[in-house]
């Protein structure tokens, strides 16, 4: 093995491979020079395998953690032992039998190991146990350890607990994660598509609102038939009625503009696209109120917003095909159609592969863009309808002067003075009928002003105040002659194929919005997004089938039409028949529109669009937010809507990169003095580890990792680096926390590659930690070569940062015993008779001092608190104790050999549980040889949680002991122990006959638990920031 020459730190690169030891926790590794560990046999005591590659089976090749957790724990163990060793089992390399009772540790180290493979450990359930009733009991190998414990009526959740959950990835734990009981389920992915029909749904379908379940046929009175054809259907007629004149306001204003009715080869289409309009939203009503929709009394509607892009289609198909208009007509409507069977596909299979929450994840302020710009096309085809253009609506001299018109001026001027007046009155007036009647009472008024100064509807109609007669008494069923595929040009309608999927990409947008928002408005919760994106798809393939154009669920007026009565299927159904009665009358009802009021309710909806977008979002978005909103309505008013759809794209991608890369990826930065590994060491060691903690520098990274915020990183790790700060406080670990790390790319994984290439140099470690085996994180570091099966120098791996942390912990102190050892083997060596002796025998202080500022800390830090000595010889438990506490008392050895009596040998075998979780506190243990490991489980049926490893010379159990509080724990032996046992019974013999020793004692044993609270304290506020 390697060793830094410099640091006397060691350098591990000899990982056993997996080919080895199947079942290994990682790689078994060297800690010391020549030292590997000896086999120890380790159970989980059915917490499941504590490290997520020993469940996997690895094959050879496959990625491996750096150490295992057992290894880590069989070093801090070793490092502990250092302690005890004398003078003799210093110079003494003689094998020790393992077998023995009470054998040191050291010994361990000194015998070729071999990782050991995980028992075989279950979980044996509440049902099964009949000795723990509220706490599981744990098999090892087949058979239950430790004493039973009388838990009845206990309650875990009243149980105290620790402040810190460690982070825990499973562990490979064999209990399944999906066993839970789910918190809320989906009922609606439970049902195939027919199952949503009213009469197929079953019994279930009916009682999902809290409807009562339907009687039998035979017990249908004479009055539920009155109840239900005659008195319900008279109760929906206000509703229907409101929607009805609803949606013939909308097809006589937006309807009439479906074709670009300002071009002359489309100016006599404006009857035809109010047919178009009616057959869509018969479609929709009848699929939405049909049962596919959660929303049987939903409005079904033209999807207005998409009307900019059927223009934009009809221009690309009259610039392709020049003056034959009947094929252009025959060519635009049948791309009409198309788009609309296009929108349906896309929305079925979104919602058949349950992609309701992909388009929720589009970015907002970009919708609003687009809002805005729709807004501005409204506003823009107001004028053009009101005033007459001709040639559209465009920036130059020639339409300001035909704007500005006297005639012209009082066209669309007057529009747009009742649009605002309507603003107005509903800026005063809060009801949702202001609009209807606002609507109904204008052409009232028009009608009357006519009635009274005998006005001539032909003159009216010549001078632009009312729309001209279709020609001929044209049918309602006559677009249905415009398709004639033997006239449609193919090559045009190919060309419009990129605006059909613009169309289709915005029109899918409006869902997840209309959706949930009309959910709240009328409190209903079971609103599944998926299910109406079917039922969206189902209406728009059927209304492209039929020849018309795209649909959706309408908010506003859905809401209205609830709110007035119509919250039944039957009421939707009503409209639908209604609506189609409107259809079959024809559109000869145009010419009695006055063009004041299709204008100024064209107007309304478009400056409410525009106020939306770019007044509402105002102090509510971010600057770079609102700068793309408004980018992308300028872009859409003077380059076209896919251009600015395009624009608002490419600059949100570029804001998110600009602001993700401000955001810093680093959440938190401390030293290994603030927050040290949740392992109960001796006392001297914990005070060396604070000393010379600040040479491991722990980063916390979170979020993804790209190319914008790695840069970050990267500038903090060289921050560190430098000499100013190096000099001040040089480390020789780095690590990196991947915990809240979701993923990285590839530029993030190659500048690790650097990172690593920059510590290396400095001889500083790369220990990166929260990085699951299989994770996308572990991937792309395997990709560029910093994770594999052979690990490079300066740099490891572990599961978590706790076993990261106790590693570095581990390594700090084999400087020091390394150094120590080295020394001592100076000053032991032979004496040669025949050359002259220095008369100083200790070694030159200049051994203590070589390498670097790092080796001088360590090694200041371990003379002024490690002891180089034994302390004297005592017997057995008198030793231990005087170990154990010396450095926390200034008691002497009287005090200890009266402690003494009251402790009692226990020999514990490796995977013995002392208590469970929930038990009765009734004794403490001391711990003299072996690993104890504490387990947390939360609740019943979670897994089990490690939580702290107890070393020897310390205390186990003391906090329940002496409060009487149950175990808030389960205790077990992780290797063979030897302890010392005090009962409550020793306690209290001890309390009667010697009260003084006895609170003197329970003041040095609470000393321990006063360190793990601050332990647990450091986890909690610096892990958890």
């Amino acid at each position: 093995m390697e060793r830094n020459q410099e640091e006397g730190l060691p350098i591990i690169n000899s990982p056993v491979s997996p080919s080895q030891s199947k079942h290994s926790f990682g790689s078994g590794r060297n800690v010391m020079q020549g030292l590997q560990f000896t086999s120890i046999e380790s159970p989980n005591v059915g917490f499941g395998s504590r490290s997520y590659i020993s469940s996997m089976g690895l094959s050879v090749g496959a990625r491996s953690y750096s150490a295992s957790p057992l290894n880590i724990r069989s070093q801090s163990l070793a490092l502990g032992d250092l302690e005890l060793v004398s003078e003799d089992d210093k110079k003494n390399d003689s094998p020790v039998d393992s077998s023995a009772a009470g054998q040191s540790n050291l010994s361990l180290l000194l015998q070729k190991s071999k990782t050991p493979s995980p028992p075989d450990l279950q979980v044996q359930s509440q049902s099964q146990s009949s000795n723990n009733s509220g706490i599981p009991q744990l098999r090892v190998n087949g058979r239950i350890q430790g004493s039973p414990s009388n838990n009845s009526g206990y309650d875990p959740k009243e149980e105290s607990r620790p402040l810190l959950e460690v982070p825990f990835s499973n562990y490979g734990n064999r209990n399944p994660v999906d066993d839970l009981v789910p918190i809320e389920e989906n009922h609606w992915t439970e049902k195939s598509w027919f199952e949503w029909l009213p009469c197929v749904g079953g019994r279930q379908s009916h009682l999902h609102n809290g409807e009562e379940p339907s009687r039998p046929w035979r017990h249908i009175t004479p009055a539920d038939i009155f109840q239900i054809f005659i008195r319900d259907p008279i109760s929906y007629l206000p509703a229907v009625f409101l929607g009805l004149l609803l949606n013939l306001l909308d097809a006589i204003s937006y309807g009439l503009i479906t074709f670009p009715v300002n071009n002359a080869m489309f100016s006599t289409l404006g009857p035809d696209g109010i047919s178009m309009f009616f057959v869509s939203c018969i479609v929709s009503q009848l699929v939405y109120s049909g049962g596919f929709s959660k929303f049987g009394g939903g409005n079904g509607s033209m999807m207005i917003e998409v009307v900019p892009f059927l223009h934009i289609m009809a221009e690309i198909i009259l610039k392709e095909i020049g003056n034959d208009k009947d094929a252009v007509i025959s060519t635009t409507i049948l791309s009409f159609a198309i788009s609309s069977v296009l929108t349906g596909l896309v929305f079925l299979l979104l919602g058949a592969l349950k992609l309701g929450s992909l388009i929720e994840f589009f970015p907002r302020h970009i919708l609003d863009g687009c809002i805005g710009g729709v807004g501005w096309f409204l506003v823009a085809t107001a004028i053009e309808v009101s005033a007459g253009l001709k040639s559209g609506l465009g920036f130059n001299y020639e339409t300001l002067i035909a704007l500005f018109n006297l005639h012209s001026l009082c066209l669309w001027g007057s529009a747009l003075m009742l649009a605002l007046l309507l603003r107005v009155i509903c800026h005063k007036i809060h009801h949702a009928l202001v609009v209807p009647y606002y609507f109904m009472i204008t052409p009232l008024i028009f009608y009357l002003i006519v009635y009274i100064f005998q006005l001539d509807w032909g003159d009216l109609r010549d001078d632009g105040w009312v729309f001209k007669m279709p020609a001929g008494d044209a049918p309602w069923y006559r677009f249905y002659t415009y398709y004639d595929f033997s006239k449609v040009d193919w090559s045009a309608l190919l060309k419009t194929v990129p605006a059909m999927f613009a169309l289709t990409f915005f029109g899918i947008l409006h869902v997840p919005i209309n959706v949930p928002t009309l959910g709240i408005s009328l409190n209903e919760d079971n609103v599944d997004t998926n299910r109406e994106l079917v039922a969206h798809g189902v209406s728009n393939l059927l209304s492209g089938l039929v020849g018309s154009v795209q649909n959706y669920l309408v908010y506003t007026n859905s809401l209205l039409f609830y709110r007035s009565g119509g919250d039944n299927r039957v009421a939707g159904l009503m409209l639908a028949a209604g609506t189609t009665i409107i259809l079959l009358i024809g559109p000869w009802i145009v010419g009695y529109v006055p063009v004041m009021v299709v204008g100024a309710l064209i107007f309304h909806l478009g400056i409410d669009l525009m106020k939306e977008a770019l007044v509402d979002t105002w102090g509510v978005v971010n600057r770079m937010e609102y700068f793309t909103i408004t980018a992308i309505v300028i872009a859409m008013a003077t380059l076209g809507f896919i251009e600015g759809i395009l624009l608002g794209i490419i600059m949100a991608c570029i804001f998110f990169v600009v602001s993700n890369s401000r955001r810093s990826a680093i959440r938190a930065t401390f030293s290994g003095s603030s927050v040290t590994s949740i392992v109960r060491r001796r006392y001297r060691q914990q005070k060396f580890l604070k000393r010379v903690g600040n040479q491991i520098y722990v980063m916390k990274l979170q979020g993804y990792m790209f190319f914008g915020t790695i840069n970050g990183v990267e500038n903090a790790i060289r921050q560190v680096l430098t000499f100013r700060i190096w000099r001040r406080n040089p480390i020789s670990f780095l690590i990196v926390d991947f915990s809240l790390v979701t993923g990285l790319d590839y530029s993030a994984a190659k500048a690790f590659v650097r990172i690593h290439r920059i510590l290396e140099a400095r001889r500083v470690h790369l220990v990166i930690c929260g990085v699951l085996h299989n994770s996308e994180s572990a991937n792309a570091l395997a990709a560029v070569g910093i994770w594999g099966d052979t690990m490079k120098e300066y740099i490891q791996f572990f599961e978590n940062f706790n076993e990261a942390l106790e590693r570095c912990e581990n390594m700090l102190l084999e400087v020091y015993y390394n150094r120590r050892r080295s020394v001592l083997a100076l000053t032991d060596q032979p004496v040669n008779k025949g050359m002259a002796q220095p008369t100083r025998l200790s070694p030159p202080k200049e051994i203590l001092n070589i390498s670097s500022p790092r080796n001088n800390l360590v090694q200041d830090a371990g003379k002024s608190i490690l002891r180089d000595e034994r302390p004297p010889q005592h017997d057995k438990p008198t030793s231990v104790l005087i170990e154990t506490f010396q450095d926390n008392t200034d008691k002497n050895e009287e005090f200890f050999s009266k402690l003494a009596p009251y402790f009692h040998e226990v020999n514990v075998p490796s995977g013995e549980i002392l208590w469970n979780q929930g038990d009765s506190p009734n004794c403490l243990y001391l711990v003299d040889h072996g690993v104890l490991r504490v387990h947390w489980r939360a609740a019943e049926g979670v897994h089990a949680r490690p939580v702290e490893s107890i070393l020897p010379g310390t205390l186990a159990g003391e906090l329940g002991f002496f409060t009487k509080r149950k175990r808030d724990a389960t205790l077990y032996a992780d290797q063979r122990c030897v302890l010392w046992q005090m009962k409550t019974e020793d306690y209290d013999k001890l309390l009667e006959n010697d009260p003084k020793v006895a609170n003197d004692f329970m003041r040095l044993a609470l000393h321990f638990s006063a360190e793990r609270l601050s332990t647990m304290m450091q986890y909690a506020f610096l892990l958890a920031q």
